[in-house]
């Protein structure tokens, strides 16, 4: 008589066993899935041993499509149909060999969120990246991890700090109050890694870091920051992982990843090889196919089992957590027709996501061939409608080191006819990759307000990093840039999270950043208004933001004394009278004799002009 052995699994992840006298599974992933998807083919992804000639059914109804044995014997692919007819339920899978009958319960669910419900970001949110080891420690019980590979220690640049998740949640009052309306986490799932702190080498794709806390605390965090109106956005790498994943010590195939470890390509980071014309086969190999790093191994998306996982393991993090948005790390160097399909694939589910690549060139006619339905790269569609603004970012670093004036703005805006939607790009002054924008300003709290106004007053869907709202003045180092912010971990000599914890200068552009980003609120025409700018004259720039029901108009010196701002150019756009509402400090400024404005030295004004 056939033997049987049971044992249920339901929705956890610890490496249970079942085993037979032939054969075993220790984990299936995905570990759950829900009905009502428009993809409707799930593949499971079985680990275990001896698994060649096992068959799979079920008795309950869930119709098994197609089983997929590899050559090693380790891994076992099942598809299954998951269509509307599908109930929520929980099914029993009988994996059979020989004699050894082994039953594995897997749960469908009930959706919690529907599609629409995943709000995506836009131009009239302000995105405020978290570095989430540098944060805020919410809790220390969680700082250290018995038998972890991270070598490095707190004070080590390259340490874990110790934010987590909770502290996290614990900080969703100050950024509600700074007026934040989504956040952008850096990755937190497992990362049993070499120099680990930053997230970007997960061994584990579908666990939380213990030291950031756990799969149910992450989804409380986007729970709770829903209820104060705020956003979260999800990062997420599907061009690489760490070298300490599983996968590594026992490939699901050959193919799996692109090289083997000590063997492999190097990456040449030559990014524009993608849409260059003239571009080799040789250059385009080595920007998929080579490792950032001798730890952290290139997926090779072009192995279809590996290209399901990756697009179901989006869409599960989607569904389980209930994030709005994606951020897409070194979008450029996975294979981009698997990156197409994987937009394609997200945004077909979920009518209002958004999803943003990092395309790091600073060059418009580079980057705006990698959005969605680019003008000047008509040959592939991309499907990704966001990018990271490395344009604006760029304009702002050689404005604020002094190697360009106020005319570096005009002359990138002038290029967003080469963009598909120049509304849909995120410009940023710094990020946790490059210098901070008051390091690279030398200080210069003046020049750090006047782009800080230009950020939250042009197209596009404003980016900052955390410690940008205090002007946190750190760079040359990874380690530094990533400073864990003032009085967010133990031993604090001092706490920026409040206004007596801040120095006057911090509060001084605390006050400004949560100033404009309420003026965006109160006066929609700065976030998502039509924008009309004048070519700067003598360190003068003038642009205005215009919508159906206000037009205000941006004026800035960059001079180093008084500027009486020639508006004789506008007279088209601008209805004189006595006086303007001046809405920062919010009083009525004159015209003078002349009807132009005279500014102060290094000042970035905002004027209503209806």
């Amino acid at each position: 008589m056939k033997k049987i052995i049971y044992r249920a699994i339901l929705l956890i992840l610890l490496p249970i066993i079942i085993s037979g006298q032939d054969f075993s599974i220790t984990k299936i992933e995905p570990p759950n899935w829900w009905t009502g998807l428009k993809r409707d083919t799930l593949q499971l992804m079985v680990y275990g041993s001896n698994l060649n000639h096992v068959n799979v059914s079920s008795s309950d109804g869930l119709k098994i499509l197609q089983i997929h044995h590899l050559e090693n014997h380790s891994y076992l692919f099942v598809d299954i149909l998951v269509d509307k007819y599908t109930k929520a339920s929980t099914y029993d899978l009988f994996f059979n060999k020989n004699n050894d009958t082994l039953r594995y319960s897997y749960k469908i669910k009930e959706r919690e969120f529907a599609p629409e419900d995943h709000l995506g970001f836009s131009n009239e949110d302000v995105v405020y990246l978290i570095f989430v080891d540098r944060f805020n420690n919410g809790d220390p019980s969680n700082d250290t991890l018995a038998n972890s590979l991270d070598e490095f220690k707190y004070k080590d640049l390259n340490g874990r700090h110790g934010g987590d998740l909770q502290g996290v949640i614990d900080k969703l009052d100050y950024l509600s109050d700074l007026g934040i309306s989504a956040v952008w986490l850096t990755p937190t799932l497992e990362n049993d890694m070499y120099m680990s702190y930053h997230g970007y080498a997960a061994t584990d794709l579908y666990n939380i870091d213990k030291r950031f806390g756990c799969n149910e605390l992450y989804k409380e965090l986007v729970r709770r920051a829903k209820e104060k109106g705020i956003k979260i956005i999800y990062d997420h790498v599907a061009n690489h992982a760490g070298v300490n994943h599983p996968w590594v010590e026992n490939l699901p195939t050959e193919d799996w990843i692109n090289g083997k470890v000590g063997d492999h390509l190097s990456a040449n980071h030559d990014k524009i090889s993608i849409v260059d014309i003239y571009s080799n086969e040789i250059s385009q190999r080595f920007n998929e196919k080579g490792w950032f790093t001798n730890y952290m191994i290139d997926l090779n998306q072009e192995n279809k089992f590996l290209a399901n996982y990756l697009i179901q393991n989006t869409l599960w993090w989607i569904e389980y957590a209930g994030i709005d948005g994606i951020r897409e790390d070194t979008y450029p160097y996975a294979n981009q027709k698997f990156m197409s399909d994987w937009a394609k694939a997200i945004l077909d589910e979920y009518p209002n996501f958004n999803i943003v690549g990092e395309v790091w060139t600073g060059e418009p006619a580079f980057l705006a061939g990698f959005q969605k339905n680019s003008k000047v790269r008509v040959d592939f569609e991309t499907n990704l409608p966001s990018l990271i603004d490395f344009g604006m970012r760029d304009a702002f670093y050689k404005y604020l080191s002094g190697e360009r004036g106020i005319y570096e703005f005009y002359s990138t805006l002038a290029k967003d006819y080469l963009y598909a939607d120049p509304n849909n790009l995120m410009p940023f002054i710094d990020n946790h990759d490059v210098d901070r924008g008051m390091y690279s300003a030398n200080g210069d709290v003046e020049k750090f307000k006047i782009v800080l106004t230009i950020l939250f007053t042009t197209r596009g869907i404003p980016q900052i990093f955390y410690g940008t709202e205090i002007g946190i003045n750190e760079g040359g180092h990874h380690g530094r840039i990533r400073k864990p912010f003032p009085g967010g971990f133990p031993g604090d000599e001092r706490n920026a999270f409040s206004e007596e914890g801040r120095t006057n200068a911090e509060n001084e552009i605390f006050n400004h950043v949560k100033k404009l980003i309420q003026l965006r609120k109160n006066y929609p025409a700065l976030s998502s208004g039509n924008l009309l700018h004048f070519k700067p004259e003598n360190e003068t720039y003038v642009f205005f933001k215009e919508s159906k029901f206000h037009k205000l108009m941006i004026v800035i010196n960059n001079n180093d004394l008084d500027y009486e701002v020639d508006l004789s150019r506008m007279n088209t756009e601008i209805d004189r009278s006595d006086s303007v509402l001046e809405v920062i400090s919010n009083q009525l400024t004159d015209f003078n004799e002349n009807g132009n404005l005279i500014l102060p030295p290094k000042t970035a004004k905002i004027y209503l002009l209806n």
